[in-house]
C-alpha cells in the first residue's frame, strides 16, 4: 500500500481551543425548530452527591457575554454567569442523588437527570443540543447530540454552568451537615482530603457506594 505524503500546509490553528457560538441553533432554526435549548450535566466523576442537569434556552438578543464550557471558567465567572443566564433564558434544572445513581448507572441517572431538566422548561424545547454521545429517550421533541458541545453552543455552555454552579451551591451545603468529608472544598470528588474523610469516619449517605473506593465489596473485604 503506498504511504500517505503527509500535508505540506499543516493547519495553523490546531492548537486554538473552540469558543462556543450560536450556529448549531440558528442551523436548527432554519430547519423549522425553534426554540432550541442545551442541554448538560455536572457530577458524572465525584464520590458522593448527585449529579445535576441543566436546560436553557437563551434568548438570541439577550446572550450573555464569555459563555464557555464551565471547566474554562474560574468560579468566580461561573457565578457571575449563573446570575445573567438566569436572568436573560429559560432555565431548567434537575438531578439525580447517590440512591439513584447506585439503584441504576451514572450514564442512566445523568440521562434521566437531563430528560427530566427539559421536560421541566416553562417554554417546550422544539429541538434539544446535548453535550455528548447521548440524547435522552423520552423528550417531547427531536435532539442532537454534541461532542464537547459545551465548547461549540453557546446553549449547551450555558447549561453546563448553571448545572456546575448549582451542584457546587448543593456540596457546599452538604458540607454544612457533613463536615468530615471537606465537600465545600472538592465538591465530592475523589481527593486525597475526601479520601481520608472516608477513610476515617466511613461513607455517609451523600456517598455513591457502587464507585470505587466505596462498592460495598471492597468495604466489606470481599
Amino acid at each position: 500500500m503506498k504511504r500517505r505524503t503527509p500535508p505540506d500546509s499543516p493547519m495553523l490553528f490546531e492548537d486554538v481551543p473552540l469558543v462556543p457560538d450560536f450556529r448549531l441553533e440558528q442551523k436548527a432554526r432554519k430547519a423549522g425548530h425553534w426554540p432550541v435549548a442545551g442541554a448538560d450535566e455536572a457530577g458524572r466523576g465525584p464520590l458522593a452527591g448527585p449529579v445535576v442537569a441543566a436546560a436553557v434556552i437563551l434568548d438570541p438578543k439577550r446572550i450573555p457575554d464569555g459563555l464557555n464550557d464551565s471547566k474554562q471558567l474560574s468560579a468566580q465567572k461561573r457565578e457571575e454567569l449563573f446570575e445573567q443566564i438566569l436572568a436573560t433564558a429559560t432555565v431548567s434544572i434537575a438531578s439525580s442523588s447517590a440512591t439513584r445513581i447506585d439503584a441504576t448507572d451514572i450514564r442512566k441517572a445523568s440521562l434521566d437527570a437531563m430528560r427530566r431538566a427539559i421536560l421541566g422548561l416553562a417554554v417546550p424545547a422544539s429541538y434539544v443540543l446535548t453535550d455528548g454521545l447521548d440524547v435522552p429517550l423520552g423528550l417531547d421533541c427531536p435532539g442532537q447530540a454534541v461532542v464537547k458541545g459545551d465548547a461549540r453552543s453557546v446553549s449547551i455552555a450555558a447549561a453546563s454552568i448553571v448545572a456546575k454552579v448549582t451542584r457546587d451551591r448543593m456540596m457546599a451545603r452538604a458540607h454544612i451537615i457533613f463536615p468530615a468529608y471537606g465537600f465545600a472544598a472538592h465538591a465530592g470528588y475523589g481527593t486525597a482530603q475526601h479520601r481520608a474523610g472516608i477513610e476515617t469516619h466511613g461513607p455517609c449517605s451523600l456517598h455513591r457506594m457502587t464507585f470505587r473506593p466505596l462498592r460495598r465489596t471492597e468495604l466489606v473485604g470481599e
